[in-house]
């Protein structure tokens, strides 16, 4: 007997549902959201970074691989081990300009720690005209460099120049300002002290703005004298941006250059011969590019122990 399944309700055969996709983990969902949320930010940071590695990082490298070898561009480099930095300490030219700088760096200390923070005492005493004395000061910092050396030059000249006409005004002998071994590094040091004093100037009014002003009215009470307040007061609150500026100041100093390059060329007689004109000399005049990435290691290691303490007085301020 035949059913008739006309008209009946036709059953469908259930296919069983999908599976649910896995949900992301937690710590995924999150790091995803976060790159997405800053994705602009990481853009920004990546192009510093490769600029900074590509300018920065990759001279210092290539530098010191550079002082194991013996390449002048012209040949394939080849290995040479320690011979550059033996070569180096033999030269007797090495300790020369090494003397040279740290008396250099000395007689800057000298004048360009003194002289910022005495006329910063000044103008954070002076009443009227301030600002522009302020402006007056900092004007040197914004001449270029080369500018700065070779009005210098023109004062130092021996003939019409502007030193010897003042001595002469008072009726005093001329002076080989560049050409005399006993004056010649004392003349790179005005520059250097000239040009840059502008900006640690400002740096010592901005911490004379934040020694507390009832220390002063204590002393005065007290009767001390301006230099009782400025010994027991000024210095001893602003003794961690005196440390921190000297710090800098010898680094700075230490990579001189430019003066010695434009006025003397070294001379006479080597008294102005640096660090950094010996490895000038050593990488464009000889063409010895391994004898001068020895060189530059010396003087980054050197430069790096000042560079540790800052950051380590630094830190311990923080």
């Amino acid at each position: 007997m035949k059913v008739d399944t006309v008209g009946a309700p036709r059953r469908t055969r259930q296919r069983p549902a999908a599976a649910p996709a896995p949900a992301p983990a937690p710590h995924r969902a999150a790091l995803r959201r976060r790159i997405a949320d800053n994705l602009a930010g990481y853009l920004f940071l990546a192009g510093g970074i490769l600029a900074f590695a590509l300018f920065s990082w990759y001279p210092i490298v290539r530098g010191f691989l550079l002082s194991f070898q013996q390449v002048n561009f012209a040949q394939p480099a080849t290995w040479v081990g320690l011979d550059n930095f033996q070569r180096l300490f033999d030269d007797p030219l090495f300790l020369t300009a090494w003397r040279n700088t740290l008396w250099f760096t000395a007689l800057a200390l000298v004048f360009g720690f003194a002289a910022p923070f005495v006329t910063a005492i000044v103008l954070n005493e002076l009443r009227h005209g301030r600002a522009y004395l302020r402006m007056t000061v900092y004007l040197p910092v914004m001449l270029p460099p080369i500018v700065t050396v070779l009005l210098w030059r023109w004062f130092y000249d021996p003939g019409p120049g502007l030193f010897n006409h003042a001595l002469a005004v008072l009726h005093l002998p001329p002076q080989q300002w560049l050409e005399s071994e006993n004056l010649s590094m004392l003349s790179l040091v005005l520059v250097s002290t000239w040009a840059n004093m502008g900006t640690t100037t400002l740096i010592y009014l901005a911490a004379l703005q934040g020694v507390p002003g009832e220390l002063y009215e204590a002393a005065q009470l007290d009767g001390a004298s301006i230099r009782q307040r400025l010994w027991h007061v000024t210095i001893p609150q602003m003794r961690f941006i005196l440390l921190i500026t000297l710090l800098l100041q010898v680094i700075g100093t230490m990579q001189v250059f430019i003066e010695p390059f434009v006025l003397t060329g070294g001379g006479p007689n080597d008294a102005t011969v640096t660090v950094l004109l010996l490895l000038y000399r050593y990488a464009f005049v000889y063409n010895d590019f391994g004898l001068a990435s020895a060189m530059s290691t010396v003087l980054f290691v050197v430069l790096g122990a000042f560079a540790g303490l800052y950051l380590r007085l630094t830190r311990s301020k923080g």
